[in-house]
């Protein structure tokens, strides 16, 4: 058996769909990052262990979760709120603790969007790490998401799960993306300073995400990200194949390219702050901060 831990934050739509796929585990912890909405609520329902930590940064968050909150098992699978456990994937999970061949392992994601798989212009399969050792896995941050460094080898499944990106409205996707840009255009910036492309890896990489991520490391140096995006995704991937679901993902994918471009534009152009003012109030209110119960 392994344990099943569910990263949530305002997931007051998803959360009890997510934790009802995960009850196959005996061992399933919610770590909220402090909801203002009623995800903590729902999550208490079920026979799960909830705990709240606040958020710093997604490679943080795994960091501080593997480390202070024990699971039952050996191993874990990690899952987002928007994903779903499905029985194949869990018993190919089982399958594979059993070999104990390597540290962790990716599994494949299946983008579900404007209720259909968008298989095409998503890059399928495209792989993340979900299945580990406790203690052969850790986290650092890249961009707005996480990079794992793995202790030792690790494998593929042939098992895929959902994601139910966009399930909460487009406006809540805008709303994140415009967050998760900010830090993208912060990564860019320090990758076309000290970065460069993996030519080898990008062309004899023997897996999809050691080229993936050198192609990524390429795409930041070609002009006219935005409509390189589209045309890469929507014609070259087949997103024309995706349908109306399809054209939209492509679109939503193009507009954050530039949301990235124009915030790097921003952080290289824009007046930075200073603390050096010509007045002052008479005195300063004071000042609250809270934290999240840990």
């Amino acid at each position: 058996m392994f344990s099943i831990y569910i990263l949530t934050y305002n997931e007051e739509l998803d959360v009890a769909a997510c934790i009802e796929s995960a009850l196959l585990s005996d061992d399933v912890i919610v770590v909220d990052s402090c909801s203002s909405d009623r995800t903590v609520e729902i999550a208490k329902r079920y026979p799960v262990r909830v705990v709240e930590h606040a958020f710093e940064s997604h490679g943080k968050q795994r960091t501080w979760m593997l480390e202070s909150v024990p699971p039952k098992h050996e191993w874990v699978y990690i899952l987002e709120a928007d994903e779903r456990m499905t029985p194949e994937l869990f018993q190919e999970c089982l399958q594979a603790i059993q070999t104990r061949e390597s540290v962790g392992y990716y599994v494949a994601e299946r983008v579900m969007f404007m209720g259909h798989w968008i298989r095409h212009c998503t890059q399928y399969p495209r792989y993340q790490l979900r299945l580990l050792r406790h203690g052969k896995v850790r986290f650092t941050d890249y961009g707005h998401t996480e990079r794992e460094v793995c202790d030792g080898p690790t494998g593929i499944l042939r098992a895929t799960y959902p994601h139910y990106t966009c399930g909460k409205g487009f406006s809540r996707w805008i709303e994140k993306h415009n967050r998760y840009s900010t830090d993208e255009a912060i990564e860019t910036l320090r990758q076309l300073e000290t970065g460069s492309v993996n030519w080898q890896a990008l062309l004899f990489g023997t897996t999809e995400v050691e080229r993936r991520r050198a192609l990524k490391d390429l795409s930041l140096r070609i002009p006219f990200r935005p409509l390189v995006r589209f045309f890469y995704m929507y014609i070259l991937l087949g997103g024309c194949l995706d349908g109306r679901a399809g054209f939209t993902w492509c679109v939503l994918q193009a507009f954050y390219e530039y949301l990235i471009l124009l915030k790097v534009w921003e952080i290289r152009h824009m007046p930075v702050p200073t603390l050096e003012t010509n007045w002052a109030p008479a005195k300063a209110p004071d000042l609250i901060t809270t934290r999240c119960p840990n």
